[in-house]
């Protein structure tokens, strides 16, 4: 296997819509670079849990952020971790053929708590600079207590199953194509926007420039 292709296990092979598959790495780093919220399912004393939470990656490893007092992120257990992104509404001639253009991931593994306080350090830092980069620099860094307070799990990017559905409606070339209905896509974009001030800060306090170029662009 070429080392920029995701392996094909029993978890992450494609049974439906092979079509929309994808195992190639550089489609999984790119729906991960296009967002920082994931949901993360885990079993917790024998009931599934899905947590929104935020994350942060580097080349082979996802890290997840939480609070201590959260029990889905005791860590040491088999987890699922999955990103999607809505591009767009596919609406065709037949509701049965409606559809969604979208990209998405889902991650599988077991994931590890960190303790050592320097890998907890530096998977925060990916983490903060994945979803606001320049922040780390900005802002304080967090302190021994707020460290001991915050729980982050490590996850490896060794097992995934990526699906990319893009284009039309499906039924363009089927009996449908001669009703006399609009078909087409409807397209689903978001931007950052305006960026807001804390009523407390003091007067004149300037943006950063990090987050200000940010207006009007969208994530990743």
């Amino acid at each position: 296997m070429a080392p920029d292709q995701l392996p094909e296990t029993d978890l992450t092979r494609h049974r439906r819509l092979r079509d929309q598959g994808s195992l190639d790495r550089a489609d999984l780093d790119a729906i991960l670079d296009a967002g920082f919220v994931c949901h993360l399912g885990v079993v917790v004393e024998g009931r599934p849990l899905v947590v929104p939470t935020v994350y942060g990656r580097d080349e082979r490893r996802l890290y997840l952020h939480g609070s201590v007092a959260s029990r889905s992120l005791a860590g040491g257990t088999p987890v699922c971790v999955t990103v999607t992104h809505v591009d767009g509404l596919v609406l065709a001639r037949s509701v049965f053929e409606h559809g969604v253009n979208y990209r998405s991931a889902m991650i599988h593994g077991e994931a590890r708590k960190v303790t050592d306080p320097e890998e907890k350090l530096a998977g925060l830092r990916r983490l903060t600079e994945h979803a606001t980069p320049g922040q780390w620099s900005y802002a304080r860094r967090p302190s021994r207590k707020e460290l001991a307070a915050t729980t982050l799990l490590v996850l490896p990017l060794d097992e995934a199953s990526v699906k990319i559905r893009t284009g039309a409606p499906d039924d363009g070339d089927g009996p449908d194509a001669e009703l006399a209905l609009w078909a087409g896509v409807l397209p689903l974009t978001s931007a950052w926007g305006v960026p807001v001030p804390d009523p407390s800060l003091p007067p004149q306090t300037p943006i950063p420039a990090h987050i200000a170029r940010r207006e009007g662009t969208r994530h990743g």
